[in-house]
C-alpha cells in the first residue's frame, strides 16, 4: 500500500449539530476511507498509551467499506485489541450466513490477529447469554464503538418501540419492529420478510454511549430520512439515533446519498 492509498479524503463538508460533529463525503468509498482512517488514528493513539483497546462493532452492509479499509490500515497492534459486537438475532441456526458474528468474522475478525473476539451466542438461553455478555463488557471500559443508524433510526437493535435512553440493562432481549425486519430484506440479508427473526439480543443505548469514542457510519439513500430525523427532529426514542446529537465524543460520517443537506 502506498502513502497515497492511506491518505484520508477531505470531507465535502463538515458541520456540528448540537454536540455532534458531522463529516459528509461525495461518495460512499470516500466516506469509508475517511472513517477507517479516523478509527485507525484513534486506535494507534490509544495503543501508544494503554496496554489494550476494547472495541464494539456494528454488523451491517453499511459498515462494509469502512471495515474493509480499516483492516488495511498499517501499524495497528491488533493483538492488543479486544472486539465485541452490538447485536445478534435469536432463532437462527448456528451456521446461518445472516448471523452478525459470522458477518463480522468475514468482514473483519478473521483477517486480523485480535487479542480476543467476543461473539454474542444467544443459544441455548438468550437471557443467560445477555447477562454473560454484559458481564464481559463490564470487565473494563470500552474505548471505541463503530456503529450505524437503521432506516427507523435505531442504534444496534434498539428500535423505536423498545429504545430507552435510560435503560438499566447493558444487554437485553428485544422484539424487532416491522421496519427493522423489512430493512434486513431490503439489504438483501434475507430473501423474505418471514425469514427475518422476530427477536434479537442487543446492547442498549446507554451501554453504547458509555464508550470513550463513537464513529457512526451511515451511507446510502435509504438512510437519508433517518439521518434527517436524527439531526433535525426531536431528541426522542421515536428516532433513537437522535440521542447522538448530545454526544460530543461521536462523529457521524455520511455520503452524498445519506446527507439530507447534500445536493443530489
Amino acid at each position: 500500500m502506498t502513502d497515497t492509498d492511506t491518505q484520508s479524503p477531505a470531507p465535502a463538508s463538515h458541520r456540528t449539530v448540537d454536540r455532534l460533529r458531522i463529516e459528509s463525503y461525495c461518495t460512499r468509498v470516500e466516506m469509508g476511507a475517511a472513517s477507517a482512517s479516523a478509527i485507525a488514528t484513534e486506535l494507534r493513539e490509544r495503543l501508544s498509551r494503554q496496554s489494550e483497546v476494547r472495541m464494539i462493532f456494528a454488523a451491517a452492509p453499511s459498515q462494509a467499506e469502512a471495515l474493509c479499509r480499516l483492516r488495511e490500515e498499517p501499524e495497528i497492534d491488533w493483538d492488543r485489541v479486544t472486539a465485541f459486537h452490538m447485536d445478534e438475532y435469536i432463532g437462527l441456526a448456528a451456521d446461518a450466513p445472516q448471523r452478525f458474528a459470522r458477518w463480522l468474522d468475514d468482514a473483519l475478525f478473521a483477517h486480523l490477529p485480535f487479542a480476543a473476539v467476543n461473539h454474542i451466542v444467544p443459544e441455548p438461553d438468550p437471557a443467560a447469554a445477555a447477562e454473560a455478555y454484559a458481564a464481559r463488557l463490564a470487565e473494563a471500559p470500552i474505548d471505541i464503538v463503530c456503529l450505524g443508524i437503521g432506516v427507523n433510526g435505531h442504534i444496534a437493535f434498539n428500535d423505536p418501540p423498545v429504545a430507552d435512553f435510560h435503560d438499566q440493562l447493558d444487554v437485553k432481549i428485544v422484539a424487532l419492529d416491522e421496519t427493522c425486519r423489512q430493512q434486513q430484506v431490503d439489504d438483501q440479508c434475507f430473501a423474505r420478510y418471514d425469514e427475518v427473526p422476530e427477536q434479537a439480543l442487543t446492547l442498549t443505548i446507554p451501554r453504547l454511549l458509555q464508550a470513550d469514542r463513537l464513529f457512526c457510519i451511515v451511507p446510502g439513500s435509504a438512510k437519508r430520512d433517518a439521518v434527517r430525523r436524527s439531526l433535525y427532529g426531536p431528541v426522542a426514542t421515536s428516532c433513537p439515533a437522535s440521542i447522538l446529537r448530545q454526544q460530543a465524543h461521536c462523529t457521524l460520517y455520511l455520503d452524498a446519498e445519506s446527507d439530507p443537506d447534500a445536493e443530489r
